[in-house]
């Protein structure tokens, strides 16, 4: 896909693919996570120490389930999303959290707002990982912790020709089915084989100014969890 070669043009096609699926989004993420993905987003809210007085950014927020989860645990969160029609299905679920049309490569808060930000499936979809780093970092206030769930490029690569096989296969099913175009979904393992990697995006999130960072295994490694802290 060469609209993924360069910064310019994956933000243009990332932009127009996530305001075609977002109608099926919610139903996409169960099938292609095998119905684990409402457990995983559990595990980022449990990791994130989210309790009440805290104040939560979650970006790429989607129909809101990491922020939702965050209000749960009595967190002032605020949901972040490029796409407004992912707000507005969002917004349909509740109403109580605040909801923002934005980009996380140019977030449109203050230095040092928030205690916890999170992201789910958010890193690997921006045009360049280091700038949005960057301003996660910037608006988390000293000790925050930044949270990243997302899929992962497994290092062996017979592992890693399986796995994109089988995204590409499924994804192309799915596209057809629910869209009448198999590419739809091409965009998954596609943006896998350009992403850096989970240990490879750690050192970019050191690199960035966070004091740690470890990434948790998921699905056998497939998936993981960042887990970052701000000094």
């Amino acid at each position: 896909m060469r609209q993924l070669d360069a910064p310019e043009t994956k933000r243009l096609y990332v932009r127009r693919l996530f305001a075609t699926i977002a109608d099926r989004y919610d139903l996409i993420t169960v099938l292609l996570s095998y119905g684990q993905d409402a457990r995983w987003k559990r595990r980022v809210v449990e990791l994130s120490g989210a309790r009440p007085g805290l104040a939560a950014l979650d970006l790429a927020c989607g129909t809101g389930d990491i922020a939702f989860g965050l209000a749960d645990r009595g967190v002032r969160t605020v949901g972040l999303d490029i796409t407004h029609r992912m707000l507005q299905l969002a917004r349909a679920k509740r109403q109580d959290v605040p909801l923002v049309t934005g980009d996380m490569m140019a977030l449109p808060f203050p230095d040092a707002r928030f205690d916890i930000v999170t992201t789910g499936y958010g890193i690997r979809n921006v045009p360049v990982i280091q700038p949005a780093i960057a301003e996660i970092a910037r608006v988390l206030r000293p000790g925050g912790v930044f949270l990243s769930l997302d899929f992962n490029r497994p290092a062996n690569p017979v592992m890693r020709a399986i796995y994109l096989a089988y995204l590409t296969l499924v994804g192309s099913t799915l596209g057809f089915v629910l869209h009448r175009d198999p590419d739809t979904y091409r965009y998954i393992p596609e943006s896998i084989t350009r992403y850096p990697g989970a240990p490879a995006v750690s050192e970019i999130i050191r690199q960035q100014g966070f004091a740690t960072c470890e990434h948790l295994p998921v699905l056998g490694g497939l998936m993981a969890i960042h887990v970052a802290r701000k000094p």
